[in-house]
Order: structure tokens, then C-alpha cells, then sequence
């Protein structure tokens, strides 16, 4: 069985070429950046190229059983970029792999399909109003993905917002403070329920749905963590781990709107999905997923512990890497001077 990973240079994809590999599973990876991980060079067969370069993806998809689509262009990329990878992108390793007759495409979208939803938990049939262009993108990418089931297995993942080792852009920003033992502040009362999910049980999860019958298969599966507490909780565990620091709220209005101004003028790397539902329960229901035999190990709180852990290891090596993928710290903007007042 062979298996092609987009976005194999990100945090998602790290995570699955390692999974595979430990599952005995020959890889062949691609991303538009340099795959930079030492441990798994030696393990898959690397391709640099543009997913938007169908003739690229031509190539690269014979011979190849099973396409797990991760690569997409993050919610603070332009809007025309968004666009071009994330739903062009997608277009074309649908289009190139159907040509190559490869048997399943597993396509990673995103929560953020289901905007800011008012009623708990979210199901899979629930409207998908999107948020923003990166939520729109995804969207209309799985329209796609819908219009190729007739031809070959199309699954799609919805995940919550996952973490583990190697994660930081926007998490980044959020450890440093507690690595600095910064107040850390709470849109709201913090009371709301917030669910994570861990990289790994991810990957477990498109691992499981590359072994499903084609009839289960060819369908949408929210992914997220079984076991989740309130934003009070998750930022308390690592306020207790890091025996520094306190919780500080504030009403949701005097963050927000100062958030969306700093957002327009591109002075902030919090980005509108993530400031908007930080003062809301958010998280979905994983029955469905469940009844595949897929149980998430890590509870929320867990997890984000463990990828602060991981942060808090190699910060020396990675603190000054600035960028705009999941496997850098961010450039905190304006909010590396409120830090001070902090």
C-alpha cells in the first residue's frame, strides 16, 4: 500500500508520515516548502512542488493508493491565496488523482465550516456558513469532494483544532506568555466548553477511515477530543504546570472589538475564527466516528499540556524561527508589546 501526504512539511503531516511509518506503510510526500524533519528524511520519497501545478500532481499521484489531503493555505494568507490552494489546490488532487485511478482521497477540512454554531454539540449535518475566506475555501472544497464519490472513496475529516509536539503558530503565542509567566487573558468568563483534539488521535482517525467499507467511507466525520473542560481549564493547566502566571478576564466587548480592528490592519496574528468562538462553547459530537471503533486517547487538556511541554523543551532552538506555518513561532504583532503590560 502506497500513500501520497500533501502538506507533508507541516505539523499535520509530520505527524501523519510518522504514523504511517511506524505502520510499516510506504510514503511519498509533498509540500511547497522543504520537508525539514530529520528523524523521517530517510523514510519518504519527497516531492517539492505547487499542489495548484497539476501537471506536478499528475506525476506524483501513479502508483499511488491512498492521497491524505492536508496541505492548505492558513487562515491568515492572503484571501486570492487562500483560494488558489485551498480550494484550487484540492480541485486538482482530486482531478489528477482520479486520472491515476488511485482508489481513496482522504480530504482534512476544518471546523470552522460550521461558523459560530448556537446549538451543542455539532453534528455533521448541522449548516456550514464558513468563517472568513479560509472557511469558505474549505466549503467549497468538499462540494468537490462530494462530486468524485461516484469515481473513487472521497473521505472527509473534520477536525477540531489539534495539538501536540512540533505545534506552535498561533499556540506560540500563547506559550511564550506562559512560559513568561504572563497574566493570560480570557475573553468573557471562560466558562465556556472548548474542545481540542490531539495530533495523534488524528491520525489515528484517517488511518481507521482508510481501512473502512466504501459505503462508510465515502461520507463526513467530525474528529475532536472525547474529554474536554472550559477555557478556564485549559489555560489553568498550564498555568499550574508552570507554577507562574494567573487568569485575567474581561468582558467579551472591550477584546473583540479591538481584536477585529487589529485583524483589518494586520497588526495582530489572531485571525477572526479564533478570537470569535474563544468566549463560546465550540465543540462537536464524534458518534459517528466512534461507531467506526476510533476512541480519542488524549483529553484536552491533556494534550495542550503535553505540546506546551514539547515548547517549552526546544524553545531555545525555535524562538527566533519567525513565519506563518504551524511549525513556527508567530510574530506576535502588537501583542508582544501588550505582553509587557502584562
Amino acid at each position: 500500500m502506497k500513500w501520497l501526504v500533501t502538506g507533508a512539511s507541516g505539523f499535520l503531516g509530520y505527524h501523519v508520515c510518522k504514523f504511517l511509518i511506524d505502520n510499516k506503510v510506504e510514503v511519498v510526500a509533498t509540500d511547497i516548502n522543504d520537508f525539514p524533519f530529520d528523524d523521517l528524511k530517510d523514510k519518504v520519497k519527497f516531492h517539492k512542488g505547487d499542489i495548484t501545478d497539476a501537471k506536478f500532481l499528475r506525476k506524483i499521484t501513479k502508483g499511488i493508493d491512498i492521497v491524505m489531503h492536508g496541505a492548505a493555505a492558513l487562515p491568515r494568507s492572503k484571501k486570492d491565496v487562500i483560494w488558489a490552494v485551498n480550494f484550487g489546490g484540492t480541485k486538482n488532487v482530486l482531478k489528477e488523482a482520479n486520472k491515476n485511478k488511485v482508489k481513496r482521497v482522504i480530504f482534512i477540512s476544518t471546523t470552522a465550516v460550521y461558523g459560530i454554531p448556537k446549538e451543542h454539540p455539532i453534528y455533521e449535518t448541522a449548516p456550514l456558513p464558513g468563517v472568513g475566506p479560509y472557511g469558505d475555501s474549505k466549503v467549497e472544497s468538499e462540494k468537490l469532494c462530494a462530486q468524485y464519490r461516484d469515481r473513487m472513496i472521497v473521505s472527509i475529516i473534520r477536525p477540531k483544532t489539534f495539538v501536540g509536539s512540533v505545534r506552535l503558530g498561533i499556540f506560540s503565542v500563547l506559550f511564550d506568555w506562559v512560559y513568561r509567566g504572563k497574566k493570560l487573558p480570557v475573553i468573557g468568563n471562560g466558562k465556556n466548553q472548548y474542545q481540542l483534539l490531539d495530533v495523534d488521535d488524528l491520525a489515528n482517525a484517517i488511518w481507521i477511515l482508510s481501512k473502512t467499507s466504501e459505503e462508510k467511507a465515502n461520507g463526513v466525520y467530525n474528529v475532536g477530543a472525547k474529554d474536554f473542560g472550559t477555557i478556564n481549564d485549559h489555560m489553568q493547566k498550564l498555568i499550574d504546570y508552570r507554577k507562574k502566571g494567573k487568569l485575567v478576564h474581561f468582558p467579551s466587548w472591550t477584546v473583540k472589538t479591538p481584536l477585529r480592528i487589529l485583524d483589518k490592519l494586520g497588526l495582530s496574528p489572531l485571525y477572526a475564527w479564533a478570537y470569535e468562538t474563544l468566549d463560546k462553547d465550540h465543540f462537536v459530537s464524534i458518534d459517528k466516528m466512534q461507531n467506526l471503533g476510533w476512541e480519542p486517547k488524549f483529553s484536552s487538556e491533556q494534550t495542550l499540556l503535553e505540546s506546551y511541554k514539547w515548547y517549552e523543551k526546544h524553545r531555545k532552538e525555535i524562538i527566533n524561527k519567525k513565519g506563518t506555518t504551524h511549525t513556527v513561532q508567530w510574530n506576535q504583532g502588537i501583542l508582544g508589546l501588550i505582553r509587557k503590560f502584562f
